[in-house]
């Protein structure tokens, strides 16, 4: 647990559909698909990956000429492609942006997250697919953040971070209670309370 961080440094689907990054099993068929899984990135995509950002939750309207027109203001853009479905042509509601500077990139990752374009929320975020290693995408089980229609979480991105695993760095106390000082006061009231209790107990007998 030493080495445990909010963002995956490497993607495992077992960690990923794991609030904590803990679990020893997978609580879904997909996290088992995902682990099954022998995935390569596209190889025909092109680019420099670290220069590129991934960007979600489109409008299915918008078009390359508006996503053109609202990432060229963080910097100048080599390449941008929107995917779209390869028989009817629609928006799948996703792209790639390509910035000729670093920057730039950074800039825009800051900047465009939770930005609206035609009345969406978009997210934004390097691209996972050539920098994580071990990476598989939600459509195999695997994936960062977000939610599926049928409920499963994938934890571990910027979206929807891993939660602090609650015995990380537990001390002695920490593990009697869970709380250090509060346990202490929480003790030591229900010592006191009871002290009280006998005392009264005692004096009515005397009577």
């Amino acid at each position: 647990m030493v080495d445990w961080n909010r963002i995956a440094k490497v993607y495992d689907p077992l960690k990923a559909g794991s609030i904590d990054g803990t679990d020893v099993e997978p609580h879904d068929r997909a996290v088992w698909r995902a682990m099954g899984a022998r995935y390569k990135p596209n190889k025909g995509v092109v680019g420099d990956p670290l220069l590129t950002l991934f960007v979600s939750r489109l409008n299915p309207q918008t078009t390359e000429e508006k996503l053109h027109q609202v990432f060229a203001k963080f910097g100048d853009i080599q390449r941008l492609r929107l995917v779209r479905d390869i028989v009817t042509g629609f928006s799948k509601c996703y792209a790639f942006v390509e910035y000729k500077e670093e920057r730039s990139v950074v800039r825009a990752r800051r900047d465009a997250n939770k930005l609206l374009v035609d009345q969406h929320e978009v997210f934004v975020d390097f691209e996972q697919e050539r920098t994580l290693n071990g990476w598989v995408p939600r459509r195999l089980g695997g994936g960062l953040g977000g939610k599926k229609e049928s409920g499963q979480l994938r934890f571990g991105g910027r979206d929807r971070p891993f939660r602090k695993p609650i015995n990380l760095g537990a001390g002695p106390e920490q593990q009697r209670g869970g709380g250090g000082r509060d346990w202490d006061r929480g003790d030591r009231r229900d010592r006191e309370g009871g002290d009280r209790y006998r005392e009264h107990y005692y004096s009515m007998l005397r009577f």
